[in-house]
């Protein structure tokens, strides 16, 4: 049975990156470590803050709307939850009568992914590293 190894990335919509990179990095101290471009277009699309060891805060841009369901929530996107084995941890989740939202599969990082929803509508990624995504890279030199 596969576990869940850590949180790998809290993801932010922001509504001012500039402002969020400088909380992040000079405000509290952490890392811009590398930014992934819209995979379709090549525009801006999201930054990638170093934690340290294998925690991330990803920042998304263009947050130009409110959280419909609670103001107060502003900003929070998706919590991410690092796995050692997907395949199994997906497995175990769909036995206990839950049901995924996305299946496995491999996103423009290179990580696998599958995302579920929590009984409160929180969105939840579930991501095996891949050695070839740039998070492997920072992780491990």
């Amino acid at each position: 049975m596969g576990k869940i190894t850590g949180i790998g990335h809290l993801a932010i919509t922001t509504k001012d990156m500039e402002k969020s990179l400088d909380f992040y990095t000079r405000i509290l101290g952490f890392k811009k470590v590398f930014d992934i471009p819209e995979p379709n277009t090549g525009a801006p699309w999201i930054n990638y803050i170093h934690i340290g060891g294998s925690q991330f805060v990803e920042l998304f841009y263009d947050g130009s709307k409110d959280n419909p369901w609670e103001p107060a929530l502003r900003g929070f996107n998706h919590i991410c939850l690092e796995v050692d084995d997907l395949t199994a941890v997906c497995d175990t989740i769909k036995s206990l009568g839950y049901k995924l939202d996305k299946e496995p599969v491999q996103g423009c990082d290179y990580n696998y992914q599958a995302w579920l929803t929590d009984p409160d509508g929180i969105r939840i990624e579930l991501m095996q590293i891949d050695p070839k995504s740039p998070h492997y890279k920072v992780i491990h030199g």
